[in-house]
């Protein structure tokens, strides 16, 4: 019995000096955030930039107790559209446990990025050598303690996945030296068949998260990203200047898509990008209204003049955008970049547009991963390029893209069949695509663009055709995104007539009777969406509409858990005839509260502790 008791000691100590190690390692990794390319030297301490995240949480409705809730949860899943701060969230919480400062009752977070794992999805692994493979200051550890461990596996980014769950078909494996393939791993320790006490925290963005069964998650929550006190303290704390900050804030507010839009703190970053350049240089001119003027700038600020260089790589780039986009794609591989014919040391020089992950010290990392440094960059460049391709008459590009010949098509039509095609996606994919293509038919946006986009038509009853077309367009059959998609394209195109004929409709006294059109439907089920004000005693029946138009602008109240880019993170919207439609947000049998990032780490903690006692 010494001798035992001795030797647990000794591996006790062992496993401590490990799990030591290993904190060293995550904090090692986690606390820099890096903006553009390593290579740009541009790292800044997480903890000096991060921001609260606005989250909420869903809870299953027959479960009536806080301790009878965290009991049961094992597997969370958090959603958010992209750049809402998933990937922060999880490097946050990292840091925090690797820091001593949360969560000090787990043994182990392990984190598994799925764009890292992708890159081993045809080898053979046991859940031991892939812990190891990822996290070698965990190589030492047996086998055997790693079933009594407490551990937390962080699967980031299934949105990104290219590895097939199949949690009917999957074989059983619950031996954690069994080797399988990384897939078949996923699932049995989602499932609890491998390291049945482990937690598990996997996030996507909400299109991707139905991949995992309802059955297999205990939790759902959601990363809505800033809410807007949020924004205004990201803002400050990035830029210690209190007059800039307070000019940037200022500017944003004035816009109400740019303020939407600084929902998702990576739009704030590019935001900050661009506003600091033009406030602290000589720059003059108009300062960004609209998506397409923000991002147009943000693609000038580091070459003021493009060389031919510039011009021929960023074309590229654009080609590898949007043909990915098309299939679906956020992240590529050398071999993808060759394909449009892109080197890839030249494209590296583009710290705000493209950069790569360097783990050189793993084998399993030496085939580097290139990805646009946010879903909405790589939609811009799609646009771009496909802009660039009507403007220079690259006909072939178009249709196959539009699967009809463009031969002789003007700009209206041209972007009228690029409107449909949108409208027809389930998904969405093409929303912020064709909002960029929109917005590019704008003088301002041509003339700073005018080395990518080419020779442009000028030609102002055309910009008066396609606007109409968008006023005109039949969105009958459509989901309520992509109606209301329309109007963010007139807005795109600084038109703002339809949103102060909703402005003058909402003022008036007699709304009865005034007749709505579709694209007044879809703006004012917008606005809604937006509105900070609780509205108590709107009945939706009273407005003159279509059928068409009423079921988009009842839709305004079903929207907040859609795959909606632009929504704000609370929706303080009720009507006493449609409140039935409030419980549609959420799945069946869910209830919903806000947390803030201190309280979703507790609630981590607390799992941790009841989870491992069961």
């Amino acid at each position: 019995v010494i001798v035992r008791t001795s030797f647990s000691m000794k591996s006790y100590v062992r496993q401590q000096e490990i799990f030591k190690e290993h904190h060293i390692s995550l904090k090692s990794r986690s606390e820099h955030v890096a903006e553009g390319t390593e290579e740009a030297g541009t790292e800044t301490l997480l903890s000096r930039v991060y921001t609260e995240l606005y989250i909420t949480e869903e809870l299953r409705e027959e479960v009536h107790t806080q301790h009878e809730v965290m009991h049961s949860t094992r597997v969370v899943l958090t959603s958010g559209v992209a750049g809402a701060g998933k990937s922060f969230s999880v490097q946050k919480f990292t840091l925090d446990w690797a820091e001593g400062l949360e969560n000090q009752d787990i043994s182990a977070v392990v984190p598994l990025s799925f764009r890292e794992m992708n890159l081993i999805r045809d080898k053979q692994h046991s859940v031991l050598t892939l812990i190891q493979c990822f996290h070698p200051t965990l190589q030492k550890i047996p086998a055997e303690q790693l079933s009594v461990c407490k551990l937390l596996f962080i699967f980031d980014g299934l949105d990104e996945s290219r590895l097939s769950l199949d949690f009917n078909n999957s074989p059983v494996v619950s031996d954690v030296t069994q080797k399988s393939s990384v897939s078949v791993l996923l699932t049995n320790l989602i499932q609890g068949n491998l390291l049945p006490l482990a937690l598990v925290w996997i996030t996507s963005r909400p299109g991707a998260a139905n991949q995992i069964p309802p059955s297999c998650v205990d939790r759902l929550t959601e990363v809505q990203g800033f809410n807007d006190v949020q924004k205004e303290e990201y803002f400050r704390r990035r830029f210690p200047d209190k007059e800039l900050s307070s000019r940037i804030i200022s500017h944003i507010k004035s816009s109400m898509s740019l303020y939407i839009m600084c929902n998702i703190s990576v739009f704030c970053w590019i935001t900050a990008v661009v506003l600091e350049n033009m406030l602290t240089t000589e720059q003059r001119g108009e300062l960004p209204t609209t998506l397409t003027d923000m991002y147009s700038h943000f693609l000038m600020t580091s070459p003021q003049e493009l060389t031919e260089t510039d011009r021929e790589v960023l074309l590229k780039l654009g080609r590898l955008a949007f043909e990915h986009l098309e299939k679906g794609n956020i992240m590529f591989y050398q071999e993808d970049l060759q394909q449009c014919g892109l080197d890839v040391t030249v494209a590296s020089v583009y710290s705000g547009v493209c950069t790569e992950i360097f783990r050189r010290r793993r084998e399993v990392l030496q085939k580097p991963v290139y990805y646009f440094v946010h879903l909405s960059v790589q939609e811009f460049l799609a646009a771009v390029y496909m802009f660039h391709c009507y403007s220079n008459r690259k006909l072939k590009v178009i249709k196959d893209f539009l699967e009809c010949d463009m031969k002789t098509s003007t700009l209206d039509e041209f972007l009228s069949r690029v409107m449909k095609k949108s409208m027809q996606s389930k998904t969405g994919h093409l929303d912020l695509f064709v909002r960029f293509l929109h917005g590019l038919s704008v003088e301002s946006n041509q003339r700073l663009l005018k080395d990518l986009l080419g020779q442009t038509e000028k030609n102002p009853e055309i910009i008066k055709s396609v606007i109409n077309n968008l006023k005109k367009m039949n969105s009958k059959g459509v989901s309520p995104d992509r109606s209301i998609n329309i109007y963010h394209c007139l807005m795109e195109m600084k038109d703002l007539s339809v949103y102060q004929e909703i402005q003058e409709f909402l003022k008036s006294e007699n709304k009865s009777d005034i007749k709505l059109s579709e694209i007044h439907c879809s703006a004012l089920a917008y606005m809604l969406q937006m509105s900070e004000e609780i509205l108590e005693d709107l009945d939706l029946n009273n407005y003159k509409t279509s059928n068409e138009g009423n079921w988009i602008q009842s839709s305004a109240t079903e929207q907040e858990y859609e795959l909606l880019l632009f929504t704000l993170p609370e929706l303080n919207f009720r009507s006493k005839k449609h409140g039935n439609m409030f419980s549609s947000f959420f799945k069946e049998n869910t209830l919903s509260r806000k947390l803030n990032h201190k309280d979703f780490l507790k609630t981590v903690n607390t799992q941790a502790s009841l989870s491992s006692s069961q």
